[in-house]
Order: structure tokens, then sequence, then C-alpha cells
């Protein structure tokens, strides 16, 4: 100990000796030396008070030997049971090192796997709050239009499950529940379940997820207020690049029970669903994409007006809705959480073979509706923006027969309904964003144009914030 403590002063004073010269001999370089000398001292002072315990604690030892020595015990027998202890505590200790290793060892796999068991769950809120501005209709309603619970979590490393319980005042019901197997097939994935289908853009997104308050005009008018939402199966084929663009195929095998499209679907004959999509990058700032979709199905149970009684005649007719949407957006690469501006625009046409309620025989509906919305960020947490609407529905002599209207498809009056809405978003955080939007409907099969200022509170709870599906 003393020959550690010596070479540790000599290295200090050496160190000391040598920094002048590497350093200069300023006069911060010789306080810095200064201080040295004065570590150095402290240094020695310590060593020598532990040099004089050590001196001391040897010394006591020496006096218990001999101690020992003087009762005639024997000094073997003495350390064998010194050794005996010192191997039984050791044998010990490496057990408790054993048990606590293995505790470790669970808590690290199987704790961690159980927790990762869980599903993810989050809570989404939708509040409206609407002021009717014309005097006929209720000047004031507060409505908290949807509470919703998802859930989410991969079952394996291969499926991924969600689902999402939307839950009003009055009610509670499945709105989405499905699980998705990726990698099926190279590049394609398979969804079973319920879910919101893949016609357009926004059909497939949650209203808390819209830009606006609630879906476009058209959209809600062919295929009714909450879209289009089956239960089936989905494949989703990331299809080969064309050049610079990225393209995707969706076809979705569903039930056809949308109560709009498919109301005389008594054999339960399923629809299909198609969907391309063709992504595209103008410039490091700029993306397009464009999408074609086409829905297919059956009908075959109409009700028939026939003197002053309603029967029942079988005929299979077809239904199809055909979609075309564009959407463009510009977001500066450098500058994205404060500057971009978004534009998209939907087309649906429905073609709808029918029996006229009126007894007349066959005839066809056609409709049409579109929309057209531009939305910039102006700030990281401000968005302004306008949409437009129009709907076109179909003109038929028999569409008003009592009890078998065929509106809003068709009218007996050439008519048509547009509207306008334009809109401001405050994203307060990732977790709570607040909308106000005024919307202004005119339109035939109106009895005044309708004016309303709506103020809706969005909020989440959760790992998913505001995801759109």
């Amino acid at each position: 100990m003393r020959r550690i403590g010596y070479l540790l002063i000599f290295f200090i004073v050496a160190f000391s000796v040598y920094t002048p010269y590497s350093f200069g001999h300023d006069s911060g370089s010789q306080e810095e030396i200064r201080q040295l000398k004065k570590m150095v001292l402290e240094l020695q002072g310590q060593m020598n008070q532990m040099q004089e315990n050590h001196d001391t604690e040897m010394r006591s030892l020496k006096n218990e030997l001999k101690k020992l020595r003087k009762s005639g015990i024997p000094l073997s027998d003495s350390y064998a049971e010194e050794k005996s202890l010192r191997e039984m505590a050791e044998l010990e200790a490496a057990k408790v090192g054993q048990e606590e290793k293995a505790e470790e060892a669970v808590f690290k796999q199987g704790g961690l796997a159980l927790q990762a068991l869980n599903p993810e769950i989050s809570l989404t809120g939708d509040i409206i709050n609407t002021y009717a501005v014309d005097e006929k209709a209720d000047r004031f309603d507060s409505n908290f239009r949807t509470l919703g619970i998802h859930f989410e979590g991969y079952l394996d490393p291969y499926t991924r499950f969600k689902a999402a319980v939307p839950v009003s005042t009055s009610s509670a019901a499945i709105g989405e529940a499905y699980f998705t197997r990726y990698g099926i097939i190279d590049d394609i994935n398979l969804t079973l379940g319920k879910f919101r289908q893949q016609f357009g853009v926004v059909n497939r997104w949650h209203k808390h997820g819209l830009d606006q308050v609630d879906f476009p005009l058209s959209l809600r008018q062919i295929f009714g207020n909450g879209g289009l939402n089956q239960t089936g199966m989905s494949l989703d084929w990331a299809m080969p690049p064309i050049g610079d663009s990225s393209q995707e195929l969706t076809v979705q095998i569903t039930e056809a029970d949308n109560s709009r499209l498919f109301s005389g679907n008594t054999p339960n004959l399923p629809c299909i669903l198609a969907h391309y999509k063709n992504y595209r990058d103008l410039s490091k700032d700029t993306y397009m994409e464009l999408g074609f979709s086409g829905l297919f199905g059956w009908n075959k149970d109409w009700d028939i007006s026939s003197g002053g009684t309603t029967i029942v005649q079988e005929d299979y007719r077809h239904t199809s809705v055909f979609g075309l949407d564009f959407s463009l957006l510009w977001e500066p690469t450098d500058n994205m959480r404060y500057r971009n501006i978004e534009w998209r625009n939907e087309v649906y046409w429905l073609n709808k073979s029918v029996l006229a309620p009126d007894n007349s025989g066959g005839d066809t509906l056609n409709a049409w509706g579109a929309y057209s919305y531009i939305q910039s960020k102006i700030s990281r947490t401000l968005d302004i923006g306008v949409r437009a609407d129009y709907y076109k529905p179909d003109e038929k002599s028999y569409a008003d027969v009592t009890g078998l209207s065929l509106a809003p498809h068709a009218y007996t009056d050439n008519s048509e309904q547009w509207q306008v809405a334009p809109y401001i978003t405050w994203h307060q955080s990732p977790f709570v964003k607040f909308r106000l939007e005024y919307n202004h409907l005119d339109g035939d099969h109106l009895s005044e144009a309708e004016d309303r200022i709506m103020f809706q509170t969005i909020f989440a709870i959760g790992p998913h914030k505001h995801e759109r599906y």
C-alpha cells in the first residue's frame, strides 16, 4: 500500500512538472501548479493516515493471535472452522445470485410479453353545437355525436386487429371490427370483418377524422348518411410501379346490406367493389393521387303498387356506382409543419336498374354528384378551407308513389341541390381540436335554404389520437 501511494504521488508530481512546458508559463498555468501541489500534499497526508490505521489493525491482530496461543486452543481447528464458515457463506451467496438472475430473466421476458398481449385502447369524442339561422328550424342544438371506443393490437407477428365502437346518447354498435393478415401473398394483404369500404377517399374515414364536420352531400345522398360500411373481405395489392408512379388495387367482396342501394337484396347476394389508386410525386414538395372506384350488386324483390295495394315482384336487377377521385397536395419539405395546400375532388355516379313502383315495368335510375374542397395550413395549429357540394338526382314521373318514394335517388321533376361550407380548424394539441364551420344548403325540394353555424369539438385519449380509420 505504501508503494502504491508513492507511485501515485510520483505521477502527480511528474505531471505538475511537465504541465508548464506543455501549456506555457502564463499566470493561469502557475495557479494550476499551485493547486496540484496542494492536492499532492493532501493526498500524502491521507496516505500517511491510511498507513497508520493499517499498522494499528496489524498490531491488534497480532495481540489476538498471542492470546489464542496462550489459551491452548489448536490453531488448526480454529482455521478449519473459519474455512468451513467461509465456504458455507460462499455457497449461500451463489444461490442468492442464481435466484436473482432467474427472477430478472422472468421480468424481462415473461413480463413484457404479457404486457404486449394487451390491446391498445383509445377514445375519441365528437361534440357538435349547431345554430340555425333560419327561424323554422330549431335555433340551437347541442349534440354529442359520437364517443368512439377504438381497439387495436397485433394478434401475432403477421396479423393486426382493429375495432371501432361508436357510442351515441341512444345506441351503441360495431362501426368497424376487422383483422388484416399482412403478406398473405407477396405484396397482398387480406382483411376480414366489418369495415368502411375503399370507395374513393373520404368514405374510408371516420367522421371525427374528416376535414369538415360531415361527409360530402353527394356521398350521403347516394350511400346514406353513414356512407358505405359493410362486412366481408378485402384484398389490397401493392402493384409494381409504373415509371415514377406507385399503384395499388383493392378488391372487396362484402355482404350487400346497404339499405340505400340494396334494400331489395333478399337472397343476400354479395356485392363487389374495386378501387385503383395511382400515386405520383410531381416534385419534392408536391404529390398527386388519382383513383377510380366501382361497386356492383343486385336486388331481387321490388315493392309495386297495384290496385291500391302493395305487392312484391321478383326480378334480378343490378345496382352500380362508379367514382373518380383526384387529390393534389403541395407541402414544402423545409416548412411542412407550417404551410401546405391540399385540393381534393370526387365524383359519384349511380346507375340502378329498378322495377317502377307504379307497375309500369323496368327502368334505370341515374343520379350523380361531386364535391371539391381546398384547404391550407396557415400555421402549425391553424387550417382554413372551403368545400363545395353538388348533387343531381334523376327525374322520374313515378318517383313519389305513396309509401314507395324513390327519393333521394329520383324525384318527379328536374331538381338539384348544392352546398357551400367554409371552415377553420384550430389544433390546440395533438389530442384536442376545434372547428368552426358555416353550411349553406340550397336547392329543390327544400322549403327554404338552410343555413347552419356549427362549432365542433374533437378530443382523443390514447395512443392513436385522430386516426382517420
